[in-house]
């Protein structure tokens, strides 16, 4: 099977469990709904929540990382977890990650059924809810394209090499989960 490093990325179907993608769906929705002050108005002007270090994505990805190892056949140390739920015309501009992202895995947590494929290094990449791709971040050019739909949430897990040469970002460099840098 190998390592994550050398097939770059892949598709896992049902990452997250239907439960999974129910609770965090909602939550996400929710949380949009009352979001008064954490939008990304530097990448786009519409009006996407984006949130770091929320508690229930970094559980998430505490709780995934024996996943992960499997998946990546490494092991990883856990940085931090960032969600965001896109609405109409976002995109996602071409871009590789900081190195706290050495490993990441972009997770579709649901959406308003709007098709709306992720790329990496080239590759078109569909996603269902609960759907995941596992990325070398720091490596592979990812982006997407305009939104045509009205929301889509995503969440992002990051993690980095237990034994390589980014383990100092373990935690981004936090003190604890949860934390704002």
């Amino acid at each position: 099977m190998g390592t994550i490093k050398d097939f770059k990325y892949k598709l896992i179907k049902n990452f997250l469990t239907k439960e999974e993608i129910k609770l965090l769906s909602d939550y996400c929705r929710i949380k949009h709904r009352i979001n008064f002050d954490s939008f990304d108005n530097l990448q786009n002007d519409n009006g996407d929540s984006y949130y770091y270090a929320d508690p229930l994505m970094e559980s998430l990805m505490i709780n995934k990382l024996n996943i992960m190892e499997k998946e990546t056949g490494l092991e990883l140390l856990c940085t931090y977890a960032f969600w965001r739920m896109y609405t109409i015309n976002a995109d996602l501009k071409k871009h590789i990650d900081r190195p706290s992202c050495e490993i990441s895995v972009t997770v579709m947590i649901g959406s308003d059924g709007t098709p709306w494929p992720i790329y990496m290094d080239g590759t078109e990449i569909n996603m269902e809810p609960g759907d995941a791709a596992i990325y070398l971040g720091c490596e592979i050019e990812h982006w997407r394209e305009r939104f045509k739909g009205d929301w889509h949430a995503q969440t992002f897990l990051h993690y980095v090499d237990k034994n390589g040469s980014n383990k100092e970002w373990a935690r981004d460099k936090r003190l604890l989960y949860g934390m704002q840098l």
